[in-house]
């Protein structure tokens, strides 16, 4: 008696695994085929526009591989969350405590960093302890690995995540590291400030003064750059950020959007029904910012500052979230509690 006529099911099981496992295998070689033109190319315009082997770049991106977690955490940022559930994740107590222990730890270069780019201690300390907590937390890809992902798997923005893996490969170069070993975020942002390579580029700086910008291993490098990079996008010397406002009627609902720039004024503001709960002069710059509590609507006068920290992260909420953790860890550094 045959085998398919013992055990027919087995048979049929035993088909369908083959077959599966042969479509598997077109897949992949197709993938592969696509990803060898894919980084063959890339590396040809690495060759031409910056001098690079382009047999050596294939090779590298060989190392390389592609993260599904990657695709899976760039479509769901925390930056979609509601404030009043975004919030909580960047003001816990640990954070806020940690937070004065690295300005006490370092507060002769912050104080430096200060005095140099008019930058304030508790904004730097507070946009390392969003990113990192302050050095803790920098990442667990490989940043070839996200950026090669992001670069060539992730279509709605290919040609931005292409153009970082430029700007990766050329920072290597610069800076003399082996681009297969570090470690960031699924986006590929670096070391304790999670500087993208463009920006660490152009806006890192070697504040330690020992010939190299190491934003992995060196405090003192990522707390001037931070500071750098906010002097260069326009940040006002001892100027707030934001302040709280009420509302005198319901707005219309096109000016219930989520507002960045300050491209308003106050006394603009003030003739829609925005009213700041505290003094500001009626021709400062200033947009309206509006979260989502839990209890309701939160309602901000954002000021130039606050658009500056935006230039960071593209968000209102991290803005907010900067902001208002920046205030707790300058208020328990002043009075210990």
């Amino acid at each position: 008696m045959s085998i398919k006529k013992c055990y027919p099911h087995i048979l049929n099981g035993l088909l369908s695994i083959l077959l599966w496992a042969i479509l598997v295998s077109i897949a992949h070689a197709d993938t592969n085929t696509s990803d060898t033109k894919a980084f063959g190319r890339f590396a040809d315009q690495m060759a031409s526009r910056h001098g690079f082997d382009a047999r050596e770049i294939e090779h590298l991106l060989a190392q390389s591989a592609r993260q599904d977690d990657i695709l899976t955490a760039i479509a769901k940022p925390a930056e979609a969350l509601p404030w009043h559930r975004y919030r909580p994740i960047f003001l816990q107590q640990s954070r806020i405590r940690q937070g004065v222990t690295f300005w006490e730890q370092n507060q002769v270069v912050l104080e430096r960093a200060a005095q140099q780019y008019g930058v304030p201690p508790q904004i730097i300390v507070a946009i390392l302890g969003v990113e990192t907590r302050y050095g803790r937390y920098r990442g667990k890809h490989r940043v070839i690995d996200a950026l090669r992902t992001l670069a060539f798997d992730y279509p709605p923005r290919s040609k931005f995540f292409r153009s970082e893996l430029e700007q990766y490969l050329l920072l290597s170069r610069e800076e003399g590291f082996d681009p297969l070993q570090p470690k960031g975020s699924y986006a590929g942002a670096m070391g304790i400030p999670q500087f993208i390579s463009s920006s660490y580029r152009v806006y890192a700086v070697d504040f330690n003064r020992d010939g190299h910008r190491d934003l992995w291993d060196q405090p003192e490098d990522a707390i001037g750059s931070v500071a750098n990079y906010f002097r260069k996008h326009g940040w006002r010397h001892s100027e707030n950020v934001a302040v709280p406002a009420n509302v005198a009627t319901e707005l219309p609902r096109r000016q219930a959007a989520r507002q960045l720039k300050a491209d308003s004024s106050v006394a603009e503001l003030r003739k829609r029904g925005v009213v700041p709960k505290h003094t500001l002069s009626a021709e400062q710059p200033a947009g309206l910012v509006i979260l989502e509590g839990k209890e309701g609507p939160e309602y901000w006068v954002g000021l130039p500052n606050f658009y500056v920290i935006t230039r960071y992260n593209h968000s209102a909420l991290y803005a907010m979230a900067v902001y208002q953790l920046s205030r707790a860890i300058s208020q328990r550094h002043e009075t210990g509690r």
